[in-house]
């Protein structure tokens, strides 16, 4: 039945696109472009409303009765209200925060919050008066990864697609089939709106859309994978490497450089191939590359024995720090393990 209900977003998203399109363009809800953007024209951006309103047929069809459902709703809900009015207003980054922080809660007082961890060689930690904290800080990075990583076009859409497909696989290898179904029903409405976003694209999906990514896939990695081993936490950052790193290494740069945190640049990911001579869709393919090879790497990790982890792990953060250094992510000077090795 999952697969019924993924397909069943996906043409519903496909259908809706369009109208939220002539929606964005009628009301003048436009990406206009500037020194900072990859595009060259004006653009009709909220097309993250497509994928949420996919999204809630897919929730009313499959009829779900899991006790997370009102908060996922309501969540969701708080970040796409959010989201449409930043595409139309441009908040700043303080209201953007607060209605953040609003959803944030809503998912905690929904249950998702991490209370604790087993530990890899006996015992457990208790996160204590830390789990609410913890739960938003994890809710609020992943939602801002996703946003930070929406540069190109099919981008963001594409590289979520690729998590939640690992996503819904570790569910249903831990057998939760809520999250598996929640998974490929977002999933059918991302793949159906990806058809219009792939470059060139038709339209973008705008905070609207980045936002409303971020949030669910950040809760769905957290009920799916909470108060498990510390192992199994490191899972859900695996699968969402290329928004975490390519977040982690922005702010690395901006400490470097001297510049706030909020700060925008053109030294993300997608912006040094760029640099490199990729063309857009040749970066849009690396990155979703990228993001396959991490998904890959989870699957591998829920597997392995606990030395066998670390050994992952330890090869994965090598990995990544190469090719940070390879396209200078952090800085064109700041290659000391290429150094390293070339002595």
């Amino acid at each position: 039945m999952q697969f019924l209900y993924l397909t069943l977003c996906f043409v519903a998203s496909i259908l809706i696109t369009p109208l939220v399109k002539k929606l964005a363009i009628n009301f003048k809800i436009t990406d206009a472009p500037n020194h900072r953007k990859i595009h060259n024209k004006i653009m009709p951006r909220l097309g993250g409303l497509a994928i949420y309103i996919s999204f809630m047929i897919g929730l009313l069809v499959s009829h779900q009765h899991d006790p997370h459902l009102w908060a996922i709703m309501v969540g969701s809900l708080i970040i796409v209200i959010t989201g449409i009015l930043d595409d139309i207003f441009e908040l700043s980054a303080r209201y953007k925060l607060l209605g953040q922080l609003f959803a944030a809660t809503v998912a905690i007082l929904g249950g998702f919050e991490l209370e604790f961890i087993n530990l890899p060689f006996g015992g457990e930690l208790q996160f204590g008066f830390l789990s609410v904290p913890l739960t938003i800080l994890w809710i609020v990075g992943i939602t801002n990864a996703i946003n930070l990583i929406d540069g190109l076009d099919g981008l963001a859409a594409g590289v979520s697609s690729i998590a939640l497909i690992t996503l819904s696989i570790m569910a249903f290898i831990m057998g939760d089939a809520f999250v598996v179904t929640i998974s490929l029903i977002l999933l059918g409405s991302t793949l159906g709106f990806l058809l219009y976003n792939f470059h060139p694209a038709k339209i973008f999906m705008g905070d609207t859309g980045a936002l409303f990514l971020g949030y669910m896939i950040a809760i769905l990695s957290l009920l799916g994978f909470k108060n498990v081993t510390f192992f199994s936490l490191v899972i859900p950052v695996i699968i969402l490497g290329v928004p975490i790193s390519d977040t982690i290494f922005a702010i690395i740069r901006r400490i470097i450089n001297n510049q706030p945190l909020s700060a925008a640049d053109q030294h993300h990911l997608h912006h040094r191939l760029l640099s490199s001579g990729f063309s857009h869709r040749q970066a849009v393919v690396i990155i979703y590359a990228v993001a396959v090879m991490f998904g890959l790497t989870a699957v591998i990790f829920s597997m392995a024995t606990i030395w066998g982890s670390l050994l992952i792990v330890a090869v994965l953060l090598v990995a990544i720090e190469l090719f940070v250094e390879a396209v200078g992510l952090v800085g064109k000077d700041y290659k000391p393990l290429l150094r390293f090795m070339r002595r």
